[in-house]
C-alpha cells in the first residue's frame, strides 16, 4: 500500500540548467533585488512627502510600490540563500507559504492595474466627476478589494494545490514552489487539478485584461477628441506609464501560464524577469516622464544623501 504521508521538507533544485553560475547569478539577482528595494521605497517616501501627490492616481501608485516590495521578496531571499552555499531546504509549510504569497500579492497586482486604469479613464473621460468618483472612501474601498479578491483568488490556488498528497520526491525543479512544479511531485492524478487552475490562472487576468482594453478604448477616443496638441500629449504622457508597466506585467504571465506545454528554458528566465526585473522597472517607468515625481524624489534624495538643490 502506497504510503500518502505528506513530507516534511521540499528541496528546491534551483534554476534548471545554471549549474557553475551560483556566483554570477547571486551578485546578479542580488543587485535587482536591492534595486527594486531601494527604488520602490523612495517611490514611497516621494509621494508621503509631497502633498501635490496626495492623488487617488498616486494612492493606487504607493499600493503598486508595496506590492512591488513584497512579490519579488516572496521568492528571492531564499534563491539568494542557496544560490550563496547554502542549503536548498524548504519545509512544507514554507513551500505552501511561497505558493500563497506568490498568487496572492501578483493577483493583488493584477487587479490593482485594473483600478488604475478605471482611475485614468475616470480622469480623462469624465474630468469634472473625478474628485466625487474617486473619493478618499472610493479608493479606500478599491484598494482593500485588490487585496481581498487577490487573497481569495491565492487561498483557493493554493488549496488546490496542496490538497493533493505529496509523498516522494520532494525535490522541486525550480527556484521556488509554483503550482505547475509542484503538480509534478503529487502523488495522485492531476488532470483535473491541471484543468481547473488553468482555468483559474487565465481567466482572473483575462479579465481584467479586457476590462483595461476597455478602459483605454475610451480613454484614446477622449484624448482624440482633445483640441489642443499640448493636451493631448499630455493626456498622452499620463497614460504611458501604466501601459508600458501592465505591458511588462502581463506578457510574463501569459508566457508562463498560458503556454500549452511546459518549457523550463522558457519559464525561469520569464519567472526572473516577472519576480525580479518588473518590479525592479515599475519606480523608474513611473518617474522617468512624470516632472511631480521627479521634482518629489530630488527633494526625498536631497534630504537623505544631502545632494545640493538646483
Amino acid at each position: 500500500m502506497r504510503n500518502l504521508s505528506v513530507v516534511a521538507e521540499l528541496i528546491l533544485l534551483g534554476i534548471p540548467h545554471t549549474e557553475d553560475l551560483e556566483s554570477m547569478l547571486f551578485v546578479l539577482f542580488l543587485g535587482f533585488y536591492i534595486f527594486t528595494l531601494m527604488g520602490n521605497l523612495l517611490i514611497l517616501l516621494a509621494i508621503v512627502s509631497s502633498t501635490q501627490l496626495h492623488t487617488p492616481m498616486y494612492f493606487f501608485l504607493c499600493q503598486l510600490s508595496v506590492c512591488d516590495i513584497l512579490f519579488p521578496s516572496v521568492s528571492s531571499p531564499k534563491m539568494l540563500f542557496y544560490l550563496s552555499g547554502n542549503s536548498r531546504v524548504i519545509s512544507y509549510t514554507g513551500c505552501m507559504s511561497q505558493l500563497f504569497f506568490y498568487h496572492f500579492l501578483g493577483c493583488t497586482e493584477c487587479f490593482l492595474y485594473t483600478v488604475m486604469a478605471y482611475d485614468r479613464f475616470v480622469a480623462i473621460c469624465d474630468p469634472l466627476r473625478y474628485t466625487v468618483t474617486m473619493s478618499h472612501r472610493v479608493c479606500a474601498i478599491l484598494a482593500v478589494g485588490t487585496s481581498f479578491l487577490g487573497c481569495i483568488q491565492a487561498t483557493f490556488l493554493t488549496a488546490l494545490t496542496f490538497q493533493l498528497p505529496y509523498c516522494g520526491p520532494n525535490e522541486v525543479d525550480y527556484f521556488f514552489c509554483d503550482i505547475p512544479v509542484m503538480l509534478k511531485l503529487a502523488c495522485a492524478d492531476t488532470l483535473t487539478v491541471e484543468m481547473v487552475g488553468f482555468i483559474s490562472v487565465g481567466l482572473m487576468p483575462l479579465s481584467c485584461f479586457l476590462l483595461i482594453l476597455t478602459s483605454y478604448s475610451f480613454i484614446v477616443c477622449s484624448i482624440l477628441q482633445i483640441q489642443s496638441t499640448e493636451g493631448r500629449r499630455r493626456a498622452f504622457s499620463t497614460c504611458s506609464a501604466h501601459l508600458t508597466a501592465i505591458l511588462l506585467f502581463y506578457m510574463p504571465v501569459v508566457l508562463i501560464y498560458l503556454q500549452p506545454t511546459p518549457n523550463p528554458w522558457l519559464n525561469a528566465p520569464v519567472q526572473i524577469l516577472n519576480n525580479l526585473v518588473t518590479p525592479m522597472l515599475n519606480p523608474l517607468i513611473y518617474s522617468l516622464r512624470n516632472k511631480e515625481v521627479k521634482y518629489s524624489l530630488r527633494k526625498v534624495l536631497q534630504q537623505v544623501a544631502f545632494l545640493p538643490e538646483k
